[in-house]
């Protein structure tokens, strides 16, 4: 009995063991199709939040855009409730079923967002009461206002945040960079185009055009931007400016870092060398940097611009600080544009004190100079700060033995000599022709404006059509080079002159390599750069060309010079550019986004690469002389 007894248990025990065991199977089954299950929903309700995140922009675009009657203004706030519902599942789906994930992905302004989506709600749950107890917390949750401002915020973090996840797909760089600026061109050319923007219709074309000047930054424009736009039209100009000047990618990568979590590795790595971060974990800090000191330069030259406006221009207080802010918005982001009647040449602005065009020139230069050069005096301004700190400690700081990179160094030393060149040539010029009649002080002034607008800004003071043939070559040599790679600026960049002019001393003096400041350029370097003014010239002929038969009416100097204008992303003109016709805009809109987005980098996206054979075949010289 008792050996019966124990097979009974020992049988009991091995049936207990296996039901648990297939429990737990069964429980880690149910677990893998759970979860299979939530990222499923989780995945339609992202791309469902995507649509409806699109299709809030083209709401409030209509909403804002148009002037509707009562029932028609309901009908587009039905349709925002609709995105408001979409939204508000996509949030509480993370926060109910997909806690876990939501908790460790989600940064703080994400939650701020979130929470606004969900307090947004409110006016669904409970009707606004009569005596609220909080009464300007009441006036703002069941505003029109709040429901529009959170929505569009959901809506902006989510595009790009989606966008940023597509970098995962592994994209080409050059691509993507070409897709979202011309996306963001299209988009402006038919936003610019709403009867609310304009004070008089344009066409599609003048609308194409300004669009394309304002993304690519350059400034061209066939109407005058004061006597054409609305303060809502200056508004969507500002934003493309800002977009073209810093960068779609720049934002983007920004609110999806630092709202959402981080992407996949290949995304970090492409937006490392986009923002020229040294390292994955400084990309937040440095995308913090470099919209930190964006934001700082535009406020502080808003600021001194609005101190320096003249009284006899005749602005209120308002219209002094929207013009202070709009002009050094542009000024930072090299565009061109003024929202005052003949721009910088305005006689107000020429009669007043000269204060005015040195701060612009100023803020031209900061926007000009490159976010590389930007980041490496925020690291070398750091490291004098912790030998200071070691030094007041009595500790010992081993500091690098090049401070600032080859980068930095040949970017200020060309840009300098080439500010100081510019300026000493237009002042010895023009001192007897468009300068002529003023104090020497105020040449030297306007001589300095007028060296830094070429670069790629395109502001001027006096018209260049005055100029001596002698002045404009300078000029236009000036907006051949344009500023530093990666800042606001067009051209073929000077750090692209250094490498070549570098490159021509070490052939002429027989040296195997290219070398500055006791540092040798890498080969790669020399041969992009070679490339750089290679395609410049092939596609300033071309377009040159190409106006040359659309335009056979107007002068060959006025055509050449808008057509180094528009490729270089300048924005000078000799008074021709409203004089185009419809087929001559367009060319002159593919050249700007051709400057902007840069001859080589399109031409490398477009064409596959291929394996390269070279190195295997017998070398051979080629006779050059």
């Amino acid at each position: 009995m008792p050996h019966k007894r124990s097979n009974i248990l020992a049988s009991a025990a091995a049936r207990a063991r296996y039901r648990l065991r297939l429990w737990r199977y069964r429980a880690g089954r149910f677990r893998i199709h759970f979860g299979a299950a939530l990222r499923a929903g989780s995945a339609v309700l992202g791309v469902a939040a995507a649509v409806a995140s699109l299709l809030c922009i083209v709401d409030l675009l209509l909403y804002f855009g148009f002037d509707h009657n009562p029932s028609d203004r309901g009908l587009l706030r039905g349709g925002l409730r609709a995105v408001q519902a979409v939204f508000a599942a996509n949030v509480l789906y993370g926060l109910v079923l997909r806690g876990r994930d939501t908790l460790r992905d989600t940064r703080l302004l994400k939650w701020i967002v979130d929470a606004g989506v969900l307090l947004s709600l409110l006016p669904w749950l409970y009707p606004r009461p009569v005596h609220p107890w909080i009464p300007w917390l009441d006036s703002v949750l069941y505003s029109h206002a709040f429901l529009f401002g959170v929505t569009a915020a959901y809506s902006l973090v989510n595009i790009c945040y989606t966008a940023i996840r597509l970098l995962a797909f592994r994209t080409n760089p050059s691509l993507l960079l070409s897709a979202s600026f011309l996306f963001f061109i299209l988009a402006g050319s038919l936003v610019l185009m709403l009867p609310r923007c304009t004070v008089v219709p344009i066409s599609y074309v003048d609308s194409l055009f300004i669009s394309t000047s304002a993304v690519c930054i350059t400034g061209l424009t066939p109407v005058d931007v004061s006597a054409t736009f609305t303060p809502l039209g200056l508004l969507v100009l500002s934003i493309l400016i800002q977009i073209g000047g810093l960068g779609v990618l720049t934002f983007t990568s920004f609110f999806a870092l630092f709202f959402s979590g981080a992407p996949s590795i290949y995304s970090q790595l492409m937006l490392r060398d986009m923002v020229y971060s040294r390292s994955l974990n400084a990309l937040l800090p440095t995308l913090l940097y470099v919209l930190g000191f964006t934001v700082a330069v535009e406020a502080i030259g808003a600021a001194a611009i609005y101190f320096t406006v003249p009284p006899e221009l005749g602005l209120d207080t308002h219209g002094r600080a929207v013009f202070a802010a709009f002009l050094s918005l542009s000024a930072f982001c090299n565009a061109g544009f003024t929202n005052i009647p003949d721009g910088m040449g305005n006689a107000a602005l020429m009669a007043g004190n000269q204060w005015i065009y040195v701060a612009t020139s100023v803020i031209v230069l900061a926007g000009a100079i490159g976010f590389p050069i930007l980041v490496n005096f925020k690291d070398a301004l750091a490291l004098r700060a912790r030998r200071l700190w070691a030094r007041l400690h009595g500790r010992r700081f081993v500091c690098p033995v090049h401070v600032y990179d080859l980068n930095t160094k040949l970017v200020l030393t060309v840009s300098l000599t080439i500010l100081a060149v510019g300026t000493a040539a237009f002042f010895l010029l023009e001192y007897d022709n468009t300068l002529a009649g003023m104090p020497w002080w105020k040449k030297l002034a306007q001589s300095l404006f007028n060296a830094t607008a070429p670069r790629s800004s395109g502001f001027s003071s006096v018209s260049p059509a005055a100029f001596l043939p002698a002045t404009l070559l300078v000029v236009v040599v000036q907006m051949w080079i344009g500023g530093a790679s990666q800042s606001m600026a067009g051209g073929i960049k000077v750090n692209t002159l250094a490498v070549v002019l570098l490159n021509l001393r070490s052939i002429v003096y027989g040296h195997a390599g290219v070398a500055a400041f006791r540092r040798g350029i890498a080969i790669p370097s020399v041969r992009r750069a070679n490339a750089v003014v290679s395609l410049s010239i092939i596609a300033f002929v071309a377009y040159a060309l190409a106006l040359l038969l659309l335009e056979p009416e107007l002068g060959a100097r006025e055509l050449l010079f808008e057509t180094v204008s528009a490729l270089f992303t300048v924005g000078s003109s000799l008074g021709v550019t409203d004089s185009l016709g419809d087929a001559a805009k367009v060319v002159l809109s593919t050249a700007m986004f051709v400057g902007r987005v840069g001859i080589l980098s399109l031409l490398m996206g477009v064409v596959r690469s291929r394996r390269d054979a070279s190195p295997h075949f017998p070398k051979e010289s080629v006779i050059i002389n």
